[in-house]
């Protein structure tokens, strides 16, 4: 069996005339954290719509879970779990029918029984009958978490996930990546612009990396980067980091108008 859980070679996603991601080359293993860094317009969001299906590359390929993005969409769908950064919920709704809807479109099997086991491994229980609407921004980061997760999915996508939280939001979000990357298996997969997000699950100062270029991959139409495109990995007890540089906030990413579930599952 491959150790392999996501890998792209020469990944890209052009617009027209515009380039969002050109030539991503990346491999992340079985039970890894695995933190994308780079400037807002670098590319992470499209790097994440294409390996959760929701666009199709230009050119390149990319597997996910051992299936192929292009050719083998459903399989791929079936074996993620994605938290967007804007998470799209039901405000009108309680917690339990909106991981009820989720849950059905995801396949689960006794849903209702999945529900309390995931929110009792969240420790987010005596919240299912209260509407989203009446939410802080910490909870329903944590709704989005469930949904994602209900599956049990192989490998877990989470785009900007500590965006808006406050510092006990953010504790409490890496505590449980790391628990479901230890105790659930998963494969976590983080877009983030803070290096200290990636950083954080390092236990200790030994820090072992390389730098290898990209050739341009994330740069756009204009002048010349004030930074070498290039690629910082690094692994500390599993976790580890992929930095995209670019020229910092010149260019605004192209992204699809509905980036999360359900809309553009089929």
């Amino acid at each position: 069996m491959s150790t392999t859980a996501i890998a792209t070679r020469g990944l890209s996603r052009r617009y027209g005339t515009k380039t969002a991601l050109k030539e991503l080359e990346l491999t992340v293993e079985h039970g890894e954290i695995f933190g994308l860094l780079g400037h807002n317009g670098a590319g992470k969001t499209t790097t994440v719509t294409l390996l959760t299906t929701l666009l199709e590359p230009t050119s390149g390929t990319a597997t996910v879970a051992g299936f192929d993005v292009s050719s083998d969409p459903r399989n791929v769908r079936a074996n993620i779990g994605y938290l967007p950064e804007n998470v799209r919920l039901y405000d009108n709704l309680t917690m339990r029918e909106n991981l009820r809807f989720f849950g059905r479109l995801s396949g689960v099997i006794n849903v209702d029984h999945r529900i309390a086991e995931t929110l009792d491994f969240l420790e987010f229980t005596g919240h299912e009958n209260e509407r989203l609407s009446t939410f802080s921004k910490g909870m329903r980061q944590r709704v989005g978490i469930a949904q994602a997760i209900l599956h049990l999915p192989s490998v877990l996508f989470l785009d900007e996930p500590t965006s808006g939280l406050d510092p006990q939001g953010v504790k409490t979000l890496r505590e449980t990546i790391v628990r479901m990357n230890r105790e659930l298996g998963m494969t976590v997969f983080m877009n983030t612009h803070l290096l200290s997000e990636v950083t954080a699950w390092a236990t200790n100062d030994e820090k072992r990396g390389h730098r290898h270029s990209l050739r341009d991959s994330q740069r756009l139409p204009g002048p010349p980067p004030t930074h070498t495109p290039g690629r910082l990995s690094r692994h500390d007890r599993g976790v580890k980091h992929h930095r995209m540089v670019d020229e910092p906030d010149r260019h605004s990413c192209l992204q699809p108008s509905s980036p999360g579930w359900p809309d553009n599952r089929t």
